[in-house]
């Protein structure tokens, strides 16, 4: 065989490898952006049961304040109508995640899909940051004038030291829910489940896609 001959077999072989090559990262890329659409969906039942949820918890609470409200002292309407208002916040924000969960699609850019997954796990922070505030007002509804005026200096000492812990622990979560937390214990205990590890899943999927076009 001649050098012309094995030199054009040799450019064959090396086309031929080159375009198997891109074959196969062109379907790695197709694959994993299937993957991170599955993912992100996987969230979406956890949302639309919190949003259920949620609204009647709220349709419960603003019902009792309505029927109660001239019947009840006001330790209990401040509590419960704080509960009703942070609630139904939490709830605006979970429609919202499940508008950008549908917005996701596997023809995306990955960029544009980056962009609506940091979007996704931004609002889940700020959602669990706005919930922890309603720790405190779990500790006042049942206040009232005749539990201050009849118990003894040390139930009183108690429930305040309560509810100032409580309020303490609200602000300090909602000042330190952030992202660059992640890696901390407590952090990886509150954000364990369905909500959070699909999010952190189909943005390391989307790192691969990067890898498979460089």
């Amino acid at each position: 065989m001649e050098d012309s001959e094995l030199i054009n077999l040799w450019k064959s072989h090396n086309k031929m490898l080159n375009e198997n090559l891109i074959f196969n990262k062109k379907n790695a890329e197709e694959i994993t952006r299937m993957k991170v659409r599955s993912v992100i969906e996987s969230v979406r039942p956890v949302k639309l049961i919190a949003i259920i949820t949620g609204i009647f918890w709220v349709a419960f609470v603003d019902t009792l304040i309505v029927d109660m409200f001239h019947r009840v002292n006001m330790y209990f309407i401040v509590s419960a109508g704080g509960q009703s208002i942070l609630s139904t916040i939490c709830i605006a924000v979970y429609v919202y995640h499940v508008v950008l969960i549908q917005q996701v699609a596997i023809d995306d850019s990955v960029l544009a899909t980056q962009e609506k997954i940091a979007r996704l796990k931004s609002s889940t922070l700020w959602a669990a940051r706005i919930a922890f505030l309603q720790l405190p007002l779990w500790t006042t509804f049942y206040w009232n004038e005749r539990m201050f005026e009849h118990a003894n200096t040390g139930m009183i000492v108690l429930q305040v030291l309560v509810t100032v812990s409580f309020t303490l622990l609200g602000v300090w979560l909602f000042l330190n829910i952030k992202y660059e937390n992640r890696h901390k214990r407590w952090f990886r205990l509150i954000f364990n489940g369905q909500e959070w590890k699909p999010l952190i899943k189909a943005l390391d999927l989307l790192s691969q896609i990067n890898q498979y076009k460089n």
